[in-house]
């Protein structure tokens, strides 16, 4: 069954790796786009505090090493490669060691669980690009379905909420809030894409199996114009506001990054930093889940969705009422919102990761 891909592509989004790298990468990532530069400088700022480096392509790192493993002991064996959007290894260099090795035809892998314009499609037509640059001898890439409601997602997610859980004192866990978190985008991408939905789905899947009938889905990581509208609320807004809300006053809040796989730099500074910040200053206990992370069942999720592309009688395992996600998307799938805009560039989601 190996013989229908010749290799796997992991497709990232990048990230500096020491302080020389964080400008040359910023200014990468919002080449063409409309954020001004002294939103780039603080964010550079952010990667600085981290000693400039973003803890993102560690983390595929590890993550290749865990799906390497789990391919060999199980099948099938295929080789993996590893392409970034933004920073090395870069995708069109990675499609050249590609071609230069054989490689004909190869399923990628994206690392973001949801559908939309910055986490399906961008990734999609930044492939395209490079296999222009390599030529006729660059591979076809086919790519793995979005898996938000894909058990191998959502059974670690609930792990880690549990953990978080777990970590209040039993007399006030059950008062606790929990707030997921997700990146926020620009409203006029958002209507063109499942993103919203898909969110709501993959909270609602993972409240409803730790028991929880409330829960609340907030954004994160704006960046763009301020008078562009973007998915709210953000989540310091929505803590600001949640003691004043409540009766009796909040003491602790579980906040789940459930928009993210790992714990890269959006969820250390966001979430870890600021959020933060504004809890210890309005008296509340934060607790912070964990990300799935390189979790054994999301490698095992990732074995299957490559087995399920290339069986001739596939398994395609979904949560809830949507169904699995498309293999291939359509034309007019996750459009990026600047359809009909005379400058044609969308004020995009924020450059860390």
């Amino acid at each position: 069954m190996a013989n229908v891909y010749d290799a796997i592509l992991i497709v990232s989004f990048g990230g500096p790796e020491g302080p020389d790298d964080v400008l040359p990468f910023l200014e990468n990532v919002l080449r063409g786009r409309r954020v001004p530069r002294e939103r780039m400088l603080e964010v550079a700022e952010h990667y600085q505090s981290f000693g400039g480096i973003s803890p993102i392509n560690q983390q595929v790192r590890e993550l290749i090493d865990a799906l390497r493993d789990e391919l060999d002991q199980y099948g099938p064996k295929l080789p993996i490669y590893w392409g970034n959007r933004n920073w090395h290894p870069l995708l069109a260099d990675t499609m050249q060691e590609m071609a230069d090795a054989g490689v004909r035809r190869a399923l990628a892998l994206l690392t973001s669980a949801y559908s939309s314009y910055s986490g399906c499609r961008q990734y999609l037509e930044d492939i395209e690009r490079a296999r222009q640059i390599v030529g006729p001898a660059a591979p076809q890439i086919d790519r793995i379905r979005a898996f938000y409601n894909h058990p191998g997602f959502i059974e670690p997610m609930v792990e880690r909420v549990v953990e978080a859980l777990q970590q209040i004192p039993p007399d006030r866990r059950g008062a606790a809030p929990l707030i997921f978190t997700a990146h926020s985008i620009p409203l006029a991408m958002a209507a063109g894409c499942q993103y919203e939905a898909q969110l709501q789905e993959a909270c609602r899947l993972v409240s409803e199996a730790v028991g929880r009938d409330t829960w609340h889905l907030v954004y994160q990581s704006r960046s763009g114009q301020p008078s562009q509208p973007w998915l709210e609320p953000d989540i310091c807004d929505f803590l600001r506001d949640l003691p004043g809300a409540t009766d009796p006053q909040v003491t602790d809040v579980i906040v789940a990054p459930i928009g993210f796989l790992s714990d890269h730099l959006e969820v250390l500074y966001d979430l870890d930093t600021e959020a933060r910040q504004v809890c210890e200053q309005q008296g509340i206990n934060m607790i912070r889940a964990a990300t799935v992370g390189n979790h054994p069942r999301l490698i095992q999720m990732i074995r299957e969705l490559i087995v399920e592309r290339i069986s001739d009688q596939p398994q395609r395992p979904a949560l809830g009422h949507a169904g699995p996600a498309h293999d291939v998307c359509p034309a007019d799938c996750c459009r990026s919102g600047t359809e009909g805009r005379s400058d044609g560039a969308p004020d995009r989601p924020d450059p860390r990761a």
